[in-house]
Formats: structure tokens, C-alpha cells, sequence
């Protein structure tokens, strides 16, 4: 069933224009709507509002939902503890009956402003009862005295099971309708029906919304209940929308409830999962105007370039790119308690937050399954999330996301690491995904874990297991190749890089560009390996010249003495029989000095040179005074000239050399 279209909430206002303040009472409730920013008004406005004061607390949990079976009084008990009328529609109120999702807050006896989310009970009405409870961590749940447990009764209980809310109050409504006996009898039934779910050892308070006896209780209770609630773990931003609409004059409004992170006004938020980028005009939090507004809260956002159908029930508002929407993901999944397991097939509906999305569940080893979405969800590791049949129109189980960004194949190793993220603390997830995967960028690592990654090099996070496989696959390529080229510097650049690519997939890293490169850095900057532009050798590796002794005595021989000033070129010195690697290794060790690719000649003949440059200082030295004072040609005089002024030695100006200052 399509839900009719969503009525507006806004700042409600007296007749002088200053801000209405709500507090929980046992006093009749008021007549006057709640509805404070109607759509229906036209001349209702985004206005500022007047401040009251209120206790801070911020990073505590302070939304409840209702939950129930329909006609139980869940809306007739808000409404008597806040004097608001969580049912806004017409028909809503024709009916005597919640089809959509109402809200209305007060302050408790502690200071603490709560909101509440009053959700329909019907069965038809499902869907829209997940999305008010789905973002939300504490209950109401309200059970009629006259009638006791009821289908729906135990169908909202199996969603706050498997959703795992944090705690709850059990309202026993219509008290006045019952003798003690009658009481007492659906007070023993409601102990036996909570036990053993999340609401085992929840107070039961029974209440009468039409006298008010027993509201000052159920306020206290729900006052210590929040007290006692657990902080929410810090959290990236999510405000899961389950409201929009447009006021004139002001723009579109989305409202819903904030779980981690915070939003402030003038931010730039993105809508997921569909990209759309806008900017915060307002922020308004129980009829406050708010600068900034910190989980866990009801909240409305007025945007600034947002289109109504930009934004919809289901979505989420979030700082740009905090998130990365998926189809596909892993989770723990159970049955509900009076089913034995889920259906292997069929048709899905899974809910998460406030979204509603169809699915198709591959059940993998128990309790794993692997899910995928017709739509993209906003999902962090630890979700919740509950699964109906879509034909039946029944609950059949829900869990708890462990990966949202899971390899294509789950094979054995993945589902080992399944049971590990299923037993670990939010902490250990960037290490787990770390490990898991070999290497990691770190960008991921926040997208898919929400966790700090451990400092990467060059954007990854690469596993001790990968680093230690890379570390010696490359050791033993380049200990054999020293073996083998003795007078090598080392060995190429790219079969060394292959090598590495290898290696770190053979231990689990995946196929990416960059990465070997990366590997590589990384065992340069442990100092084991060293890496030029062209090669990479260990860093223990010497060019052994003393092997080839012989071979660099007749080099030397050959480009010194009488031939020091008029050496051979490389390829004269190659047919005297000199062999390459022995010119190219003693070049590597300083040996001779090689001037160009074709010209080795004797350090003796460069430190004549660098001494002349000295000698005159002050007028230069030219290409010709270098070759007449060394008795060299121009062959050789102006690559040794080049060479000293590629070395730093010389400055170059117009056709004579200084030497340089620095």
C-alpha cells in the first residue's frame, strides 16, 4: 500500500508568536493541533523561534518510537503525556486510527527534551511502522489491558528483536477499562511475552490516557530509561529522512531522526543515494531553531536548492561523499522466534533506517547471508535491518550488516572473516578489512568500516601478510639477480615490479595500478631495498669490481696516462675487447666518470678540470681554455664541460663558466 502523502511539522507558535514549550503532564491534553508547519496553511512559514532552556545532551539517545498492536492507545498516550496529537491527517482522525508516522516531544522531569515517533499498529501499516522505528534505539511498547497480546502485539516485538533496540518502557494502557484481577493477569502475560527479547526486564506501568493515572509513572520510567541508555558510539552523520515536504516561502523541508555526526547551518550535505548535493538553511529540533544539531535527535532541515522529489522517505542526508550507497551486502540474519529459519526463496522487502527496499537473500553458512537491493542502501558495518516477505506481508527474521562492500565470490576465506566481524568491536573493523583484503585503500577503509585507517602510504593500507610476501618475493628475485650480475646496479625496474604485483596477490591483495609501485615504496622506506628510476637492488648490494679485477685495470689503462686527455670513445674501448658491464659498473662505483653515453675517461682528468674552473674564478673559463690547458680536442672539452655544469660545479653565462657560488 502506498502511504497517503506526509504532512508537515513546524514551529508551533501562540497567538503572540512566542514558541509553545511542551512538557510531559498527566493534565487533559490540548485540543489545539500540534501541526506547527502545515503545507495545508499557506500562509505558514520557516520562522525563527524563541529559545527556552534545556538540559544538553547532546550524544545521548533522546528519541523513542511507539510500538503495538493498532487501537492499544499508543497515539492517545502521546498525546496526553505531550498535549500533542501525534495523528495528523484527516482521515487519521475520521478513522480513530494511525496510518502514518506522527510526532510530538516533552521535557521529562530531568530537563531532557524527548521525541517521540508514534508509528501506525495495523497491519497494513507495517512498512511505515519500520521506518519510524528503524533509526531508533528505545521504545514505548503499549499493550491494552482489556484485550492483552495481540497479533501485531507480537510482530512489533519481533521487529525491536531483531532490530536489537537498546531498551524500552511497556505501557499497559486502558487500566481504567480493567478490575485489578483482569490487570494483573495481562501485566503476568506481557512478563511472559518480553522474556527473552530485548525487552526482558523492561518496567510494565499501567496507565490510563484518558484519566492520566499512572502517566506521572510511565514519565519517570521513560526518564530513567534514557538516563540508563547507552551513549550511541561516535558515528559518521546520518540523518535518515522519513519526512519531505515544501513550505512556501522557505522551501523543501526533510525531516527525520539524527544518529551520529552532527549538521550544522549553512553545511553543504549530499542527499544518498542519489547524489544530490544542497546546502542547510535551517536546522529546527523540537521547534528550536538550532546552529548545530547533534545525534541522537529528531530533526527538521530546511535546504537551499533541493527539490521536493529530489529528497524521499528512505534517504539520507550526510556529509558529501561519507558514504558510499550499496546493493550488495553481508549480514548475520536470524528468524523471528516462532519461525524455524528463513526462506531460502522468494520475494523480499528488507528494512533499514527508514528505507524500504525489495531483495533477494542468499543464505550462506549459517548465519551468513549475503543480500542485494533493488535500490542502493546507506548501510554501516553493525546496522540492523528486518526482512518481510513480500507476498505473505509477514516478518521472517532481520540481523546485522557485517560488510557493505563484500567480494564478488564469498568464499570460505571471506566467511571466516564474516565470524570475526560478527565478534569484533567497531575498533578492530579497519584492521579486520585490512587483513581481509590484502591492501586497502584508505578512503575505503572509512567508507566501508566508518573507522580511522592506520596511516597509509601513498593513499593504501596494505596487511602485514601482503608486506612480508612482497618483502620476500623481491629479496629473493634481486639476491639471485646480484648473484647472476655481479656488476648490475640491480635489476629492472619493471620485473621487479611484476614480481611484487604477484606476490601481493598470491597473499590476497587485489589487482590494482599503483600498487606494486606502492609495495615497493614501501620496502625502500624500510630501507631493505633501494630503487632508482630504472632498477631497484638491495640495499647491502656492492658492485663487486674486485671480481673483475683484471677487466678494470685495463679500463683504466686504457683512458689513462698518455691517453688521459685523449681517451677512446665506449665503442672504441667495447672492440679493445673492454667488456660493457665492466664500463657500465665501474661508472655506477666512480671508477672512471662517465661524460655522455659514448665517453668514459679518469677521475684524474675531471679534478684537473674542476681545478682549472677554480683557478680562474675570476674572468671564467671557456670550452677552449679547457681544451688547450688539458690538451684535450673539442670532442672532448665540451661534454666535459657539460658534465660540470650538470654536476653543479659550474654556471653557465653566455659562452664562459663561473663556478657556482653555492
Amino acid at each position: 500500500r502506498r502511504s497517503p502523502p506526509v504532512s508537515a511539522a513546524g514551529p508551533h507558535r501562540s497567538s503572540a508568536g512566542s514558541r509553545t514549550v511542551a512538557w510531559c503532564s498527566t493534565s487533559a491534553p490540548s485540543r489545539t493541533s500540534s501541526c506547527t508547519i502545515s503545507p495545508a496553511r499557506s500562509s505558514t512559514r520557516w520562522r525563527a523561534t524563541t529559545s527556552a532552556t534545556r538540559v544538553d545532551v547532546s550524544g545521548e539517545l533522546r528519541v523513542i518510537a511507539t510500538a503495538g498492536h493498532v487501537d492499544h492507545g499508543k497515539s492517545s498516550l502521546i498525546m496526553r503525556m505531550t498535549g500533542m496529537d501525534p495523528d495528523r491527517w484527516a482521515e487519521e482522525k475520521r478513522r480513530g486510527l494511525t496510518i502514518d508516522l506522527g510526532y510530538a516531544w516533552c521535557t521529562l522531569p530531568s530537563g531532557r527534551e524527548i521525541g517521540f515517533v508514534d508509528v501506525p499498529g495495523h497491519e497494513r501499516f507495517v512498512g511505515n511502522m519500520l521506518a519510524g522505528v528503524g533509526p531508533v534505539q528505545l521504545v514505548l511498547f503499549v499493550v491494552a489491558a482489556d484485550e492483552g497480546w495481540k497479533p501485531q502485539s507480537e510482530e512489533h516485538l519481533q521487529i525491536l528483536d531483531v532490530l536489537g533496540v537498546a531498551g524500552g518502557v511497556v505501557a499497559l494502557t486502558k487500566r481504567d477499562l480493567v478490575d485489578e484481577e483482569t490487570l494483573a493477569i495481562a501485566t503476568e502475560e506481557v512478563l511472559e511475552r518480553i522474556a527473552g527479547t530485548v525487552l526482558a526486564g523492561a518496567p510494565v506501568i499501567p496507565v490510563s490516557a484518558g484519566t492520566g493515572a499512572g502517566v506521572d509513572a510511565l514519565v519517570a520510567a521513560l526518564d530513567t530509561l534514557l538516563a540508563a541508555a547507552p551513549a550511541p558510539e561516535p558515528a559518521r552523520t546520518r540523518l535518515f529522512v522519513d519526512r519531505v515536504f515544501t513550505i512556501k516561502g522557505a522551501g523543501t523541508v526533510a525531516t527525520g531522526t539524527l544518529t551520529g555526526g552532527c549538521l550544522s547551518t549553512s553545511q553543504t550535505v549530499e542527499a544518498y543515494p542519489t547524489g544530490r548535493r544542497t546546502r542547510v538553511r535551517g536546522l529546527q529540533t523540537h521547534k528550536h531553531d538550532e546552529a548545530k544539531a547533534c545525534p541522537v535527535t529528531r530533526l527538521a532541515a530546511n535546504l537551499i536548492g533541493a527539490e521536493r522529489d529530489d529528497l524521499a522517505r528512505g534517504h539520507v542526508l550526510a556529509e558529501p561523499g561519507s558514504w558510499r550507497p550499496t546493493t550488495v551486502f553481508d549480514v548475520t540474519i536470524r528468524p523471528v522466534r516462532d519461525l524455524e529459519r528463513i526462506p531460502s526463496r522468494g520475494a523480499f522487502k528488507v528494512y533499514a533506517g527508514a528505507a524500504e527496499v525489495d531483495a533477494k537473500i542468499r543464505l550462506l553458512d549459517e548465519p551468513f547471508a549475503r543480500v542485494r537491493t533493488a535500490q542502493p542502501l546507506v548501510l554501516d558495518v553493525f546496522d540492523r535491518f528486518v526482512v518481510r516477505e513480500s507476498g505473505r506481508q509477514r516478518t521472517v527474521g532481520g540481523g546485522t550488516v557485517l560488510d557493505v562492500g563484500p567480494p564478488r565470490a564469498a568464499d570460505p576465506r571471506h566467511r571466516s572473516f564474516l565470524a570475526r566481524r560478527a565478534a569484533a568491536a567497531r575498533g578492530d573493523l579497519p584492521a579486520l578489512l585490512i587483513e581481509e583484503r590484502g591492501a586497502v585503500r584508505a578512503d575505503d577503509v572509512v567508507l566501508l568500516t566508518g573507522g580511522e585507517p592506520p596511516t597509509p602510504h601513498d593513499g593504501w593500507c596494505v596487511a602485514p601478510t601482503v608486506r612480508h610476501a612482497v618483502r620476500d618475493a623481491v629479496h629473493d628475485l634481486l639476491g639471485a639477480f646480484h648473484r647472476l650480475e655481479p656488476l648490475e646496479e640491480g635489476a629492472p625496474l619493471g620485473v621487479v615490479r611484476q614480481a611484487a604485483g604477484d606476490a601481493a596477490r598470491r597473499a590476497g591483495a587485489p589487482r590494482a595500478a599503483g600498487l606494486p609501485d606502492t609495495l615497493l615504496d614501501l620496502l625502500a622506506s624500510e630501507g631493505s631495498i633501494v630503487r632508482t628510476s630504472t632498477t631497484v637492488r638491495l640495499a647491502t648490494h656492492r658492485v663487486a669490481l674486485e671480481e673483475r679485477a683484471d677487466d678494470v685495470r685495463a679500463l683504466l689503462e686504457r683512458i689513462s696516462g698518455e691517453h688521459e686527455a685523449l681517451p677512446p670513445t665506449v665503442k672504441e674501448l667495447l672492440r679493445a675487447g673492454t667488456p660493457r658491464d665492466v664500463i657500465d659498473a665501474a661508472s655506477r662505483a666512480g671508477t672512471v666518470v662517465r661524460l655522455s653515453p659514448d665517453l668514459v675517461v679518469a677521475p684524474s682528468l675531471v679534478d684537473r678540470a674542476v681545478a682549472l674552473v677554480h683557478q680562474h674564478a675570476a674572468d671564467g673559463i671557456t670550452v677552449s681554455t679547457l681544451r688547450e690547458a688539458l690538451g684535450t680536442s673539442r670532442k672532448f672539452a665540451v661534454p666535459l664541460a657539460e658534465w660540470l655544469d650538470a654536476q653543479g660545479i659550474t654556471r653557465r653565462r653566455g659562452d664562459v663558466r663561473f663556478p657556482r657560488e653555492d
